[in-house]
């Protein structure tokens, strides 16, 4: 007994001592990475600003410490984080140039057009772009053809064959396991709906989407044939070819790249260029590094704020909103508090949302308009401001998009299942009802609707459809019947809106920080951003174990990953939408 006790101590002891280990290790390092993370970073002489064309890219990236606790990578990059380390690295005269890393890499369309418009602007400094990928995707291979040198791996390969637009269809599965999806809608392009109701697109959806892949890869294409200096027509056969299974020689002779060269030919040729010794390391910065590179500007003592507000992902309705999308209960707060702030002159709302609750869109766009009586307010689209992502644009003063920005898709609708044959024949699940009114059961899913239930609801669906095309009329300075020409749910692109007056200007978010300075008449102001993201050990508490494993998704999912997102969220989302019915990757 007693030797039983004295081993039994000793594990005790031992697992106490470990314990403690882990603890101090475990503290210590959340002490460095809070060390790590507002230190200044040093630039170094003759430096290269490499950028990882890897990962995925989203408006703003918020680091998380469980990620950088359990070791995962780097792979969720913002894009206010890489637009600005571009900028720096333009005025820093220790960095000399730019070196793009090809991989794989995720990036929206309109996403894809800032970073490259970013590295044009970069390039007038006079400092050179090259780039360097053993498999570029037409994503990457977009944004090196901007570079004074592209080069690929003798062996590698790189991508260039169009672009195609794929939706998946449910309908035969929700037939199979028994529930029928019950639609109403308004508009005739509005096919947010149709993967649960056909199984292919219908006519309208396959020619509003050949006409935005069409406009898309238009801008691609004249993009690089002005950069590389290919015309337009033999890059399209080279598309029709799909170079992406052509030996590497081939992209050299027609053009598409400069050189072919391994791993440490690009690092002997980077050492030329930045002139450092052979022997020598080369001085390298990531974006993480840029991130903490002080800006070589004179600092402002105006007091004048022009603030910048993200709005990015599905418009929630309070506390039915995602954790990552936009949740209008706290949008139309911070809207209020930037409104009444007078040192605010200001405001440029970033929208980068396909859409959402229908009653969400209308409480943000409420406060977009008492936020215009106020101060200039200029939206700047992203990727997405489509359907409620419109909606809440539509109040601005002045509208900027990119040209490959979706947008549009003015149109309203509602989904709510009857899950009866699954519930009784399949199941053998059934249902009885005792109710003091004839409509009290409205919406219950053991049973499909009746006649006067579904015009009850198709009349609340005609009645959100004409308040959106009314708030997009007002805020347009148009006539509702041209607004109804171009609604009935039809997705434009930026390119395409411009045209059709849904959009002023087609631009990045710098072109909108400089409207609404001249709006302001303000000369002197500093740019602020909203809402104001967790701080280091605030966004640590809040790493749930959700957290965690959605990021641990997205990773592993990719482009896939949004599509997964959208119908893991269908339970909480409102039964009526505004939002747009796909999300676009270029690969």
């Amino acid at each position: 007994m007693k030797d039983f006790l004295k081993y039994l101590l000793a594990t005790v002891i031992g697992l106490c001592i470990v314990g403690a280990i882990f603890t101090i290790i475990g503290i210590a390092s959340i002490a460095g990475m809070v060390a790590s993370s507002g230190t200044e970073t040093t630039v170094k002489d003759n430096s290269v600003f490499v950028i990882n064309l890897s990962g995925n890219v989203a408006e703003r990236s918020q680091s998380n410490p469980m990620n950088q606790l359990l070791g995962d990578k780097f792979t969720t990059y913002g894009l206010n984080d890489i637009l600005n380390s571009i900028h720096k690295a333009k005025e820093h005269e220790k960095i000399k140039g730019i070196c793009l890393n090809a991989e794989a890499f995720v990036c929206p369309s309109a996403s894809l057009q800032e970073i490259r418009n970013a590295l044009l602007d970069f390039k007038e400094s006079g400092k050179f772009v090259v780039a360097y990928g053993g498999n570029y995707s037409q994503s990457t291979y977009y944004l090196a053809s901007v570079a004074d040198k592209v080069a690929v791996n003798p062996q590698g390969s790189l991508a260039w064959h169009g672009l195609a637009a794929q939706s998946m269809f449910l309908k035969d599965l929700l037939d199979k396991v028994g529930v029928e999806m019950q639609i109403f809608r308004v508009g005739t392009y509005k096919s947010a709906v149709e993967p649960y109701t056909s199984t292919e697109m219908s006519p309208a959806n396959r020619e509003q989407t050949q006409a935005f892949v069409n406009s898309i890869w238009g801008q691609m294409v004249k993009n690089v044939s002005e950069s590389r200096g290919i015309p337009a027509d033999t890059l399209n056969a080279l598309a029709d070819r799909n170079m992406d299974f052509q030996p590497a020689e081939a992209y050299i002779q027609t053009g598409l790249a400069d050189t072919l060269l391994y791993k440490d030919g690009m690092l002997a040729y980077l050492k030329q260029l930045t002139e450092t010794d052979e022997d020598d390391n080369l001085n390298t910065l990531y974006v993480e590094d840029m991130v903490n590179v002080q800006r070589n500007i004179p600092k402002d003592k105006s007091g004048n704020i022009l603030a910048v507000y993200y709005a990015a992902g599905e418009i929630g309705d309070g506390a039915l909103a995602s954790d990552e999308g936009i949740n209008s209960e706290q949008m139309i707060n911070d809207l209020r508090r930037l409104r009444e702030d007078e040192n605010v002159k200001a405001v440029v709302l970033r929208v980068n949302s396909p859409g959402g609750s229908a009653y969400g869109s209308e409480q943000i766009w409420r406060e977009v308009t008492l936020l215009k009586e106020k101060k200039p307010v200029i939206v700047s689209m992203g990727d997405y401001a489509a359907s409620g992502g419109y909606y809440i644009s539509c109040a601005a003063d002045w509208i900027v998009a990119q040209p490959t920005t979706l947008t549009g898709s003015i149109g309203i609708f509602g989904m709510i299942p009857n899950a009866q044959k699954l519930l009784n024949d399949k199941l053998g699940i059934h249902f009885d009802v005792v109710k003091s009114n004839r409509l009290a059961d409205l919406g219950d899913i053991s049973r499909p609707f009746t006649e006067e239930e579904k015009n009850l609801v198709q009349g609340m669906v005609n009645k959100g459809y004409e308040l959106f095309t009314k708030r997009c009329a007002d805020g347009r300075k148009m006539p509702v019947e041209d607004i109804k020409k171009i609604a009935e749910g039809r997705v434009w692109t930026g390119e395409m809106a411009k045209d059709l007056k849904l959009v002023d200007e087609l631009g990045g978010i710098d072109r909108a920080i400089a409207i609404a300075a001249e709006r302001a008449e303000i000369t002197e102001y500093t740019v602020m951003d909203y809402p104001k993201q967790e701080e280091f050990f605030l966004s640590l508490l809040n790493s749930t174990t959700d957290h965690y494993l959605s990021a641990g998704l997205k990773e592993q999912l990719g482009e896939w990953y949004e599509p997964f997102r959208i119908v893991k969220n269908l339970k909480n989302a409102d039964h009526i939408q505004a939002r747009m019915p796909f999300i676009l990757t270029i690969n």
